[in-house]
């Protein structure tokens, strides 16, 4: 790979370098504002479905430092980057990437073993809206290689009773995401909405969910992302704060 296909960006003051394809998928703040709502309990054991280049690993090993984490990515050119990415910022001993299809690795992983499954899925049916071109955006953002159904399902055969999924996921697809989880035993306990400015509609949410656990959910205030004059909100600040 040739060093110009790729840029590097840095979070939380340096401690954390991320390197990405320059012309390929890219992640989006869906991935740290999924992650600033992750509170995993130390010593727990995550799977992040669909890591991509492995961000959301990265950015909870370093926030929790006790935690050991799966990666699945099935995009080879992207699993590797995933790996390249833990290795420079020496988390080997914490972030394990597999390549592999998440019906296939989810039928070998540990059955309820996991105390926490995070998932950025893909938020477009594969029947809608243009599909991108280039093959790492169009598996990331399409349900080309994993849909909405598979990546609960994973979920709930991973999960111990009363583990935890977390996702971020589109606005107008919250009633699908909330039938998907309930036929996969996991009980919607938390959604988020996500606005990008004050008076704006929610375009995001964030959904958490808990294996087996009983019904009742909190709503707590929206995320508003920008102010109106386009700089970070204090909060979404903090999201990027070492």
């Amino acid at each position: 790979m040739a060093a110009t296909q790729f840029t590097e960006d840095t979070f939380f003051d340096g401690r954390i370098r991320v390197k990405q394809n320059a012309r390929g998928y890219r992640f989006s703040i869906d991935a740290v504002i999924l992650a600033w709502h992750i509170f995993p309990a130390a010593n727990a054991r995550i799977v992040d479905i669909g890591t991509g280049c492995g961000i959301i690993p990265l950015i909870l090993a370093y926030r929790h430092r006790a935690v050991t984490i799966d990666a699945l990515e099935i995009q080879p050119q992207l699993a590797a980057l995933a790996i390249e990415n833990v290795i420079g910022n020496h988390l080997e001993h914490r972030i394990t990437v597999c390549c592999e299809d998440i019906n296939q690795a989810a039928a070998k992983m540990p059955i309820g073993k996991y105390d926490l499954v995070v998932c950025n899925p893909p938020f477009r049916k594969s029947s809608t809206g243009r599909i991108n071109p280039d093959p790492e955006r169009a598996i990331a953002r399409h349900e080309i290689a994993m849909t909405l159904a598979e990546a609960t399902a994973a979920a709930g055969r991973l999960l111990r009773t009363y583990g935890e999924f977390a996702a971020v996921y589109p606005a107008s697809r919250l009633v699908d995401m909330v039938a998907r989880m309930r036929l996969d035993s996991i009980e919607p306990k938390m959604i988020r909405m996500i606005h990008s400015r004050t008076g704006d509609p929610a375009k995001l949410f964030i959904i958490k969910g808990g294996k087996k656990s009983r019904p009742g959910i909190t709503i707590p205030p929206p995320l508003i992302i920008y102010h109106d004059d386009g700089t970070y909100t204090p909060e979404a600040q903090k999201m990027f704060a070492p």
